[in-house]
């Protein structure tokens, strides 16, 4: 096209006609040429986006390669993940790969019953995941054992809670230069207050419980009583629950455990961690091959990796009736986020009610809340569900925790994890004063009012609360948190002074929240499966899943984030100081 363009200008007007004879030519070549490379390309990217089954041979080992980040549920394998390489991100490498715990418990089924696969390779342990979901992983390994069938854990080095995990194997293979990550756990948090100080904002806190630390970063620069009260209490239920777990397998007791943790074994030589008795054999990993093949009992065994393996047909349920499973992971919104989108989860729960075959509905939560409006909303939307005379049975993943207690609280019954973070029922409000900032920047604000409060927002905003305003603002927060509590006492058929009494915004896991009652029984996701199928009276069924995936090139867009730590943490004190706001959120904490 710029090419008769150019002739236009240099020509004129004895140009225009052939000009229009040019275009037309050019546009029914470029439209042809389009359509062409449109087809060609949607025939590949049709066959790329829309993986074929995958056939399983005899002599197969589940290679169940321990990397990645472990979330609820898996997407769509990105097939374009092996042309990306090592794409820059945050000035390091491209985001790890999601891998769905889903698909994990599905594989280790399959891997357990099907008499063509042999055991499982554990390799690597280099995987991000929580403890609760880590001891699901966990117990679906002892699971699979029951068999017979045998699990060879291979790593250069193993983190912590991968090791937890990996405990499990009949042989734990390190390589010759590598160690065990076995030191403990700690809890961190990261405090702002100096930091919005130095920006001129002050944050007014508004909230309800001794224990709801979740807006302490902002107001102090270190842990409360309560919150260390609190903290030490479930961190030491997680690390009783490791050493437990790793000593029953590794034959190790508790005390000789505490006393490898002091050593920190991280630091120590893998002939330390071979004499420790926390591995088995040292062996390059490249090695490895020679003793899968002893295992194996053949040199000629086939892997399938955990993608590959998901893509083996599974007998197809004839039942007309259905179990819904209802994935709610991430924080709490309100119409926005890539977490819980409290307007999207509900769009969801209707599609679930229009269809007459769902007879029961499980919620797998894994939220440390959020938006409180937006849990009250996903509440009374679950309501709407049981009053289909539908059972609604909740499984918590590694946090239902404030909000997510909250749209967990009113299920028929309540599963989770001995190391599920729950409780944290209270709310708090916060609303950012920046009148030092103002008057920093050299801003002045003036204005008009008709009443007395009309201007209330700005003025907190701009010039801080005075008592009066403090006073509405709390006396608002104390009535969400008198809502929490009345939701909560009427789902577990308790007084509201007890869940008073139990909340004030306290964390608890999954084991207390059992002995006080806010959970009915330990247990996993396929627990929660069948009791909800109990409760229904099924006798045969099929699972529908949701949401329904995301295709992989959705997925590809959503891996192209740049954004760095830096960024990520700007953002967390832009989004706190933005403006006022009523959250039903648990503390943030960094378990290590």
């Amino acid at each position: 096209m710029s090419f008769f363009i150019r002739r236009e200008i240099v020509e004129g007007e004895q140009a225009r006609p052939r000009r229009r004879v040019g275009c037309l030519g050019g546009c029914l070549i470029f439209f042809a040429v389009y359509f062409i490379c449109s087809a060609i390309l949607g025939w590949l990217m049709g066959d790329m986006l829309s993986p074929s089954s995958v056939t399983l041979q005899d002599k197969t080992v589940y290679r169940l390669q321990m990397k990645g980040m472990l979330v609820e549920q898996a997407q769509e394998e990105n097939p374009f993940a092996g042309l990306m390489g090592n794409v820059p991100y945050a000035g390091n490498y491209a985001k790890p790969e999601s891998v769905g715990l889903d698909d994990l418990l599905s594989n280790i089924r399959l891997a357990k019953n099907d008499d063509k696969i042999l055991g499982i390779w554990l390799d690597g342990a280099e995987m991000s995941m929580a403890p609760a979901n880590a001891k699901t992983l966990r117990d679906a390994l002892l699971d699979f054992k029951t068999s017979g069938k045998w699990i060879i854990a291979s790593a250069k080095s193993y983190g912590q809670t991968n090791y937890y995990v990996a405990s499990v194997a009949d042989r734990i293979c390190l390589d010759p230069t590598g160690a065990v990550g076995w030191h403990g756990l700690a809890a961190q948090k990261m405090y702002y207050k100096r930091v919005l100080e130095k920006i001129g904002v002050e944050m007014q806190i508004l909230k309800v419980g001794t224990f709801k630390s979740a807006v302490e970063p902002y107001f102090r620069t270190s842990m409360s009583d309560a919150d260390r009260l609190q903290t030490e209490q479930y961190l030491g239920g997680i690390w009783s629950e490791y050493k437990k777990a790793v000593g029953n397998s590794r034959h190790l007791s508790e005390e000789q455990l505490d006393k490898l943790a002091d050593r920190y074994m991280d630091l120590q030589s893998a002939e330390d961690n071979l004499a420790a008795g926390l591995v088995d054999t040292l062996v390059y990993t490249q090695d490895v091959d020679s003793l899968l093949r002893v295992y194996a009992g053949t040199k000629d065994y086939n892997t399938l990796t955990t993608s590959k393996l998901a893509l083996v047909k599974r007998p197809a349920s004839k039942a007309k009736d259905k179990v819904a499973v209802l994935y709610l992971e991430g924080a709490i919104t309100d119409d926005n986020g890539d977490g819980i989108v409290g307007k999207e989860v509900i769009k969801t729960i209707k599609k679930i009610r229009k269809d007459k075959n769902v007879k029961a509905l499980v919620l797998r939560v894994n939220s440390p809340g959020g938006s409180a409006d937006a849990s009250e909303a996903i509440w009374h939307a679950i309501q709407n569900v049981k009053a289909d005379s539908i059972p609604v049975v909740v499984s918590m993943g590694d946090y239902a925790a404030s909000g997510g207690y909250y749209i967990s609280c009113g299920a028929d019954y309540i599963f989770a994890e001995p190391t599920t973070l729950t409780g944290s029922i209270g709310i708090f409000g916060t609303v950012p004063n920046a009148s030092k900032l103002r008057t920093k920047v050299g801003l002045d604000i003036d204005g008009v009012s008709t009443n007395k409060h009309s201007a209330l927002e700005a003025n907190m905003l701009y010039k801080g609360m005075n008592s009066e305003e403090h006073a509405l603002m709390q006396t608002m927060v104390e009535r969400g948190y008198d809502l929490f509590t009345r939701r909560c006492a009427e789902g577990r058929h308790v007084s509201q002074d007890y869940i008073k009494s139990i909340g004030e915004g306290r964390v608890w896991l999954g084991d207390k929240g059992k002995e006080i009652g806010i959970v009915d029984e330990l247990g996993n996701i396929d627990d929660a499966i069948e009791k909800a199928v109990s409760l229904a009276g099924l006798e045969s069924y099929q699972l529908a899943y949701y949401p329904e995936k995301e295709d992989a090139l959705t997925e590809l867009l959503k891996s192209l984030d740049n954004t760095t730590e830096e960024e990520k943490l700007i953002m967390k004190v832009r989004e706190f100081v933005s403006k006022p706001r009523i959250m039903a959120l648990m503390p943030e904490v960094t378990i290590k």
